[in-house]
This record gives C-alpha cells, sequence and structure tokens, in this order.
C-alpha cells in the first residue's frame, strides 16, 4: 500500500487514476480547488484544499507520502490569446516549481514525482517520422511550454533527489471526457470526417492504458525521465475518422477545412491540424501490457460499452 498525493485528480484523466489507487488499496490524498465537488466524485479519498499559485498549509500534505502525481494544468484546446499562453504556462511551469518547493520543504520526502507532460514536446512532425522518449524537442508553443513544464519537474530530482517521470501523455480517449468528445458530435448528425487533409498522425491512447502506465512508473523505480503514453499503433487523421465512423456506423467524408479551424482557433488550430507519430519504446522495453493497442478496439469500449 502507497500513500499518494494528487493533484488534477478531479480531471478526466485523475478521476480513472485516483479510483484505480483506492481500489488498490493506496491512500490517496487530493488536492482540489473544490473540496465538496471533488469529494463528491471520488468517495474514499481524502481532499484538501490548495492554491496552485502560492504555498499554503497544503505544503504539509506533501510530508511523509509515498508520491506525488501532478496532473493539474488548464487546457490548451482554446484560443491562444496573450493571456490564455501566460495562463497555460503558469498552470504547468509553475505549478510544477511550486510543488518542487513543497517537496524540498517535505521532512519526509516523496520516493516518486509523475509529473504530466504531453507529446507536443515533439512540436509538429512527418507523419512517417517516429518519435521515441530520446527524440529531440520541436518548435512551436507547445513544445517551448512543455520544454519548460519538463525542466521544472527534472528539478525535483536534480535538487532533492526524488525520482522524477514526466508522463508524455498522447491524445486522450475514454469515456465522459477527453478528446473523443469532440471528435464524435459532428458523426452523430452524419457530419463526420477528418480535418484538413487527414494526413496528420494521431497518437492516441485510451484513457485506462493512461492510467495503467502511472501505476507501472508509480511502482517501477527503473522508470525515470521522459515517458511516452501513447499507443503503439498511431493513426492518421483519415483513419481515426474512418475508424469512428466505422464504429458508430456513420459516414466519415465530410471533411472540415484547415482555413475553418484556423478562423475559430487561430494558432492554436495547429492541435488539430499537425500531428506527430510518437512511439511509447520506454513502456514497451518494460514489459506493459496494453488494453487498447488498436484504435477500432478502444473506440468500441468506449462507444459500445
Amino acid at each position: 500500500m502507497k500513500t499518494v498525493l494528487v493533484t488534477g485528480g478531479s480531471g478526466f484523466i485523475g478521476r480513472g487514476l485516483v479510483k484505480d489507487l483506492l481500489a488498490r488499496g493506496d491512500r490517496v490524498t487530493v488536492l482540489t480547488r473544490d473540496v465538496g465537488r471533488t469529494q463528491a466524485a471520488l468517495p474514499g479519498a481524502r481532499v484538501v484544499s490548495w492554491s496552485s499559485d502560492a504555498p499554503g498549509p497544503w505544503f504539509e500534505e506533501v510530508d511523509g507520502v509515498d508520491a506525488v502525481i501532478h496532473l493539474a494544468g488548464e487546457t490548451i484546446v482554446k484560443r491562444w490569446t496573450e493571456e490564455a499562453r501566460r495562463e497555460i504556462l503558469r498552470s504547468r511551469v509553475d505549478t510544477t516549481r511550486l510543488m518542487g518547493e513543497a517537496i524540498g520543504k517535505a521532512k519526509r520526502k516523496p520516493s516518486a514525482f509523475l509529473c504530466a507532460s504531453a507529446v507536443g514536446y515533439y512540436g509538429p512532425q512527418p507523419g512517417d517520422k517516429v518519435l521515441d522518449e530520446d527524440a529531440a524537442p520541436g518548435e512551436g508553443f507547445l513544445a517551448d511550454v512543455v520544454v519548460r513544464w519538463e525542466e521544472a519537474a527534472r528539478a525535483v530530482e536534480e535538487q532533492h533527489g526524488v525520482r522524477s517521470v514526466q508522463l508524455r501523455i498522447g491524445v486522450v480517449i475514454g469515456e465522459g471526457g477527453g478528446a473523443l468528445d469532440k471528435m464524435i458530435a459532428p458523426f452523430r448528425f452524419f457530419l463526420g470526417g477528418p480535418v484538413g487533409d487527414g494526413k496528420q498522425v494521431i497518437s492516441w491512447i485510451h484513457r485506462d492504458d493512461v492510467v495503467g502506465m502511472t501505476l507501472l512508473a508509480l511502482d517501477n523505480d527503473a522508470v525515470r525521465g521522459p515517458f511516452n503514453m501513447t499507443a503503439p499503433h498511431a493513426q492518421t487523421g483519415d483513419e481515426v475518422a474512418q475508424a469512428i465512423g466505422a464504429v458508430l456506423h456513420r459516414p466519415s467524408w465530410l471533411r472540415v477545412p484547415e482555413a475553418v479551424v484556423k478562423l475559430g482557433m487561430g494558432d492554436a488550430a495547429e492541435i488539430v491540424t499537425t500531428g506527430q507519430r510518437v512511439y511509447p519504446r520506454r513502456a514497451e522495453e518494460l514489459g506493459y501490457k496494453f488494453r487498447y493497442a488498436r484504435i477500432v478496439p478502444a473506440l468500441e469500449s468506449i462507444l459500445r460499452g
């Protein structure tokens, strides 16, 4: 049994993770800004108020836990105004630095610090370029954010000797949230199809495997540094649209012009108009068994469940 402190526990990934931690007998404390809502969503967890902006009484919660899993972060799926860019950066880099400060002040420090990251680290890349954990960072706003985010996470190990893992999470699909909710909406009205030319590669992962790989990283001391969290078989936008259409028995031919997406999202359109082929090499080396390695069974588990 472990004692685990989680931020972002009320989010799409966090809910699944906390429930699995509790189910296996771990003791979980969730830091949140909305104690009432989070306690209702996660019965069995200990829920504590925190401010991600400043030190506070919540620092004491770090002292004595076995691990910290830091998942908190502002959504990137919105127009990137200057204010939005600042908040995206603050909610990742500054909060990670603050958590590092809390760990540094703990009398008994955790043995592991798992910090969310993203495949955005690699930036937009050609679809035939396979990227494992040793690949260099890409270019652009998201890549720059993730590089700084991971630097803050690595500093926890460099400064305090706590094993640090950067969870480079791909496009997460699952029931009740994530990218899939937005992707399937047009299909339900027979208006589904890929974005742009459909050649961009989507490095996707089922939420169950995000949770499973996080537990692997938590339990296995050999996991440290960047850890790609994607299914082993990435798909193009065309292939994902065809798979959704097949599972829902809907057509998948109606393309969304790239120009329309850029008009609505501005620079943030790169989230859906570009991609990268990310491979989970470290997970494969460690023998992780994917529940959903292929896109169609993953979609069937969600849409026909």
